[in-house]
């Protein structure tokens, strides 16, 4: 043995893995200076501060010794039949045994991936998606099957047969997406289910914001869609962005049968999400009180929205085309095709602004270089002004060299 070599070795599967793009820029926005639209953070003016803490206080207080002791895998059953009761509306009907509570999002994305991927599955993807889902996906190797979007959301006749046939899943976020903040809008979405339906294949609708809308109409969940059309949708929700994400509390909606095998891959991951925690969140949500908290801070977020589409329209030049969100936390902005996001960024930075290149959203082994992400929900208004003005000055500089 060398001093160079160590005294371990890692796992094919651990020595492919890469971080995360924006882990490694937000690095550099913890310097006060740098004004950052790089981060997927909820604003924290919205947080709850106050009922959770009455809620933990309750919960500690007059449950202690069952909040404090190990709990069942599904989850707290009052909060699983509370998500089951939020989703039983527009003609739907959900089970609490349909209902699965797990430790965020990114853990059922991990579940997900150990359910349905073997080493060289199918699996369909957004073009762009959630950087977050590819990196859970990854992990056991899948491959990747882009499907096309545009400013209206993914193109469900990029699902063809050829495309579908042998697919475990596909994998979208119908309601503002990320990184692009469009909506699958409702005959898409209609035909999205029945050609999943028809090619026999599960469709994964991952919808953290869909309870930040604040423009525009809602849409019908893939969820309800699906059931009607005869498809298998396994919906994942969120409590990170409705309440805060350091509660680190999600849930997994689907048929029985998938939610009692993701049960065993539970027992094998963690054994069962905080029980203190999930006793604390139906104490504060079983009043009705998301119904007075949410319209808080969607107002909040149309405010941060609006701030950087009236800059995006003053400072940027007319080469550049970005889509306009109907809620949730992001926009997407496609420079000209001869542009590098990933040299922008490194100007940008060196005048204390700081983005995410596109790049890394796609699936693609040669991704489009010439987009980026712009977060909104956690920069006051002076600082979205100021920032897209020196993005903008930037961006006309590199047009110019």
């Amino acid at each position: 043995m060398t001093a160079h070599t160590p005294p371990f070795v890692f796992s094919k599967r651990a020595q492919k893995l890469t971080g995360s793009a924006i882990r490694e820029i937000l690095k550099i926005t913890t310097r006060s200076e740098v004004i950052s639209f790089a981060g997927g953070l909820p604003s924290a003016d919205g947080f709850p501060i106050e009922e959770l803490r009455k809620a933990y206080d309750n919960i500690l207080s007059e449950h202690g010794r069952q909040a404090l002791q190990y709990g069942p895998t599904e989850g707290y059953q009052p909060l699983r039949e509370w998500v089951a009761n939020d989703l039983s509306r527009d003609g739907l009907t959900v089970s609490a045994d349909e209902v699965l509570i797990v430790s965020g999002s990114q853990q059922a994305l991990d579940m997900l991936g150990k359910l349905f991927i073997d080493p060289g599955s199918k699996v369909l993807v957004e073009s762009p998606t959630y950087l977050g889902a590819l990196q859970s996906f990854s992990m056991f190797e899948p491959e990747y099957v882009a499907i096309a979007t545009d400013d209206q959301g993914l193109l469900p006749a990029e699902v063809s047969e050829a495309k579908a046939q042998g697919a475990r899943f596909i994998y979208t976020l119908p309601n503002f997406q990320n990184p692009m903040g469009v909506t699958l809008n409702a005959e898409r979405r209609q035909e999205l289910v029945e050609r999943c339906a028809a090619a026999g294949i599960p469709v994964v609708e991952d919808d953290p914001y869909g309870e930040l809308r604040y423009a525009g109409k809602p849409q019908p969940s893939l969820l309800a869609l699906g059931r009607k059309a005869g498809a298998t949708v396994v919906r994942l929700g969120s409590f990170s962005k409705v309440l805060a994400p350091g509660l680190r509390l999600g849930y997994i909606v689907a048929p029985v049968e998938i939610i009692n095998k993701l049960v065993q891959i539970k027992q094998a991951t963690d054994l069962h999400t905080a029980i203190v925690t999930q006793m604390a969140v139906y104490n504060a949500v079983q009043d009705g009180f998301l119904s007075r908290h949410l319209p808080v801070v969607r107002a909040l977020y149309q405010r941060q929205c609006a701030f950087m589409l009236e800059a995006l329209e003053q400072h940027f030049p007319a080469s550049v085309q970005w889509t306009k969100p109907e809620g949730g936390m992001f926009l997407w902005v496609t420079l000209p095709e001869h542009m590098d996001a990933s040299r922008l960024l490194e100007k940008a930075i060196a005048r204390n602004v700081a983005f995410v290149p596109g790049a890394p959203f796609y699936a693609s082994e040669n991704p489009p270089r010439n987009t980026l992400r712009l977060s909104f929900v956690t920069v006051s208004e002076d600082k979205i002004r100021k920032g897209i003005e020196i993005l903008g000055q930037v961006i006309r500089e590199e047009l110019q060299a």
